[in-house]
């Protein structure tokens, strides 16, 4: 039987563990290989908090392009099914983390499932290749899984440290690294004043966390520009006449994409919709764009961009309008100079953004926020690290992921283009850029595994 193995089984392995299972023949057998305890939980589905809710309406959550409403058809069967959910509403992350698991367990229930879908609790720590022979997946120190075709799957890393005079600070128990571990907010005063470093989602996600936890004390939130993620359209959104062509060119799209804000809302429409009419052609841009024309977004827009695009449920942001507005939580735009640790708090010193003048900040705990690393010769995975030693991988050219076909073919060192190796969902960004969201990922997934159908 062809192989094919899949490294990570959080959301993007585990979907596309799903798609290739529909569209291979019987002689292909899917291995999924997941690190951690649980298959088909990766962080951000893995929350148990009921107010962590999904950022993307219901009815777009699908795992099934060809099935749009299954998962709002998987919702109405729960035993708790609330009769006021429809496609514009926003449920809870940990249902959709779920609906993934159940829909891996009923594929493991199909007659010859055990020939077909093999799950592989480990580590991989590296991958051999002989010259026209399958892989070899080492995990441990002894045993091996032979691929004829592998795929990466390893999602998000935590977010990178701030630079700062002294790191040490980060071996201190005022720091925590990752704002997903279960340990982040034990052992708080609830009235001490926290740090999160960052603004957007991810901060959202811990203020809210910090209020479920009954934490009265002041929220520090601090990033660059002090930017905040900005809010779904309420209620329904009036039908939009098809907008003009995507230009080809970073400064004319962003004219054409302020135009079309300005005569959406002159119709009764929104700037949201403008947005999410351009999701389908978001890579099209993406890959269309030169070079230079991509640094330049990077450099100077991405950080607008993130928060117009990426929005909050209305619920979640009348929760974090409502603590600005009480004054406990607070904004701040700046760079960090310098993080001490003291014999009961830290010292944060940072450079308000256009000012001369340091600020200082007393703080109990600092939660970083910022989002996850992207940058690959700086991400401490063992497996990637000996992916680049060994020559089979290379950061993109942006340092937004690995570098990738617009098929999802690794390159190797020298740009060579892998016939065996693939990678899926968030590290493949620098080649399609908009590799978060569900539908994103889900579409990536639908093409990889038809492509990896006509290989194996």
């Amino acid at each position: 039987m062809t192989a094919i193995a899949i490294i990570g089984a959080g959301f993007s392995g585990t979907l596309l563990a799903l798609h290739l299972l529909r569209r291979t023949p019987a002689s292909v057998r899917v291995v999924l290989i997941e690190r951690h305890n649980r298959f088909a939980q990766g962080p951000a589905y893995a929350t148990g908090n009921p107010s962590h809710l999904l950022n993307v309406p219901a009815g777009r959550m699908s795992a099934f392009h060809d099935r749009p409403s299954d998962f709002l058809e998987w919702l109405a069967r729960q035993p708790d099914a609330a009769s006021d959910v429809g496609p514009a509403s926003f449920v809870p992350r940990r249902q959709f983390g779920v609906y993934i698991r159940q829909l891996l367990h009923e594929e493991l229930k199909r007659p010859g499932a055990a020939d077909r879908l093999e799950l592989v609790r480990g580590d991989v720590a590296a991958v051999e290749a002989e010259p026209h022979g399958p892989l070899s997946l080492c995990i441990g120190a002894e045993r091996r899984i032979a691929a004829d075709l592998a795929v990466l799957a390893i999602g998000n890393f935590p977010p990178e440290p701030p630079v700062i005079a002294d790191p040490a600070f980060f071996d201190t128990p005022f720091y925590q690294p990752d704002p997903w571990a279960g340990d982040t907010l034990n052992s708080l005063d609830p009235d001490a004043p926290v740090l999160l470093i960052g603004t957007g989602l991810t901060m959202v996600d811990t203020v809210i966390s910090l209020e479920d936890a009954g934490h009265r004390g002041p929220i520090h939130a601090l990033s660059r520009r002090g930017l905040t993620p900005r809010c779904h359209a309420a209620g329904a959104i009036a039908p939009r006449r098809p907008g003009a062509a995507i230009p080809d060119r970073l400064t004319d799209s962003l004219r054409m994409l302020r135009a079309e804000a300005r005569r959406a809302q002159r119709e009764g429409s929104s700037w949201q919709a403008v947005l999410d009419e351009l999701r389908p052609f978001g890579r099209d841009l993406w890959q269309a764009l030169p070079p230079q024309d991509r640094s330049r977004f990077l450099r100077h827009l991405r950080p607008w961009w993130d928060v117009h695009r990426h929005r909050l449920a209305p619920a979640v942001s009348q929760r974090i309008e409502a603590a600005r507005a009480r004054g406990q939580l607070m904004i701040h735009a700046g760079r960090i100079e310098s993080i001490t640790a003291g014999s009961e708090r830290a010292t944060l010193v940072y450079r308000p953004r256009g000012a001369d003048e340091r600020r200082t900040l007393d703080i109990a705990r600092v939660v970083n926020c910022a989002g996850p690393a992207c940058d690959f010769d700086r991400i401490p995975h063992p497996l990637v690290r000996r992916l680049l030693k060994d020559g089979f991988v290379r950061p993109d050219p942006h340092r937004l992921g690995l570098d990738v076909t617009p098929s999802g073919a690794l390159k190797d060192r020298s740009g060579a283009i892998s016939r065996q190796l693939f990678a899926v969902g968030p590290v493949t960004r620098g080649a399609f850029w908009e590799m978060t969201a569900v539908p994103d990922i889900r579409r990536q997934c639908e093409l990889l595994a038809a492509q990896l159908a006509m290989l194996a």
